[in-house]
């Protein structure tokens, strides 16, 4: 959890490229009353995606990709797997992820994401319950077009990073995550081509770029009030 404000390194030293054009965004729309289980939070994405039409890709030369979401009860409620990227890769180097990648040849996007997730943190694919999925979403830099998939674990596994590609593993609880001590917005651009962005001020590490857009679209309709969760 959280510590308290004196012992607290929130962001640590990851450099954050921020352009000259920005402003401070709004509070977060969700609030948290208790915690709340990794089932509930996996059923709350499946009962708002119902009947969701799915955005198409932005470019037509996107490249195909899938995240894992997965989450796991722990002592205070439910917690999602991210992972450091090692500081020697050639893009996203040193940043806060989800385990995954693109999309082999034939292969689905939950196909990929458990591949990705056993060769990046060895977790196996048969102990992922897969539950539903979160918005696709388009990256305007690296030009993929994204699936995260929403999965729950019965239990926390023994993981171990892959060295080449993961630096760190965090289970991070979401009520971490949705506290206002953690959470902030920024619109960056001028209108009408600003964009939003959401950042995660952990202790030592800062989740932010596509990372921090798919936890705020699970926080939200998760905690989120219906009008707001319904409107994502």
């Amino acid at each position: 959890m959280i510590k308290p404000d004196a012992a607290r390194r929130p962001g640590g030293e990851q450099v954050i490229p921020r352009p000259s054009a920005w402003r401070r965004g709004d509070a977060a729309p969700w609030t948290v009353a208790q915690p709340l289980s990794a089932d509930a939070v996996a059923q709350a994405v499946v009962d708002a995606a119902r009947d969701q039409n799915p955005s198409p890709p932005m470019f037509a030369d996107a490249r195909r990709s899938a995240v894992l979401v997965v989450l796991v009860d722990g002592r205070d409620g439910a917690e999602v797997l991210l992972t450091k990227r090692s500081r020697d890769l050639r893009s996203h180097a040193g940043e806060i992820s989800f385990p995954g990648g693109r999309l082999d040849l034939g292969e689905t996007a939950v196909q990929a994401a458990l591949r990705e997730a056993n060769e990046e943190v060895g977790l196996a694919p048969d102990v992922v319950d897969v539950r539903g999925y979160l918005s696709r979403m388009s990256t305007v830099v690296s030009r993929n077009y994204i699936m995260p998939v929403i999965a729950t674990l019965d239990s926390r596994p023994e993981l171990t990073p892959h060295d080449r590609e993961v630096e760190r593993i965090l289970w991070v609880p979401l009520v971490e995550l949705a506290d206002v001590a953690t959470h902030r917005e920024e619109w960056w651009g001028t209108p009408p081509l600003d964009r939003r962005m959401n950042f995660f001020d952990l202790d030592d590490e800062t989740v932010w770029g596509a990372t921090g857009h798919m936890l705020y679209e699970m926080l939200t309709i998760a905690y989120g009030p219906p009008a707001i969760r319904t409107a994502l």
